[in-house]
């Protein structure tokens, strides 16, 4: 998976729900700094960071996954 699309997914759910970074990262009990480098594709979250990241936002992990995946799809 590309970690640069997950971050973009993961961007555009926490905006559509208008969470801040600050806000998600509390919510998640992610370092704000982590999260960051999440949306900007630095770094791949773990499995565990990406379920607290989703739950946080009333989401599924698997429905940021799927998303992700189908991205990928399209580019490819």
């Amino acid at each position: 998976m590309d970690s640069r699309i997950l971050g973009i997914i993961i961007k555009q759910y926490r905006k559509n729900k208008n969470l801040s970074q600050e806000v998600l990262s509390g919510l998640a009990n992610v370092d704000r700094s982590h999260l960051s480098k999440i949306e900007l594709g630095l770094r791949s979250p773990t499995v565990a960071a990406l379920s607290k990241i989703a739950n946080a936002m009333d989401i599924k992990a698997s429905d940021v996954l799927r998303a992700a995946e189908e991205v990928a799809a399209k580019r490819c």
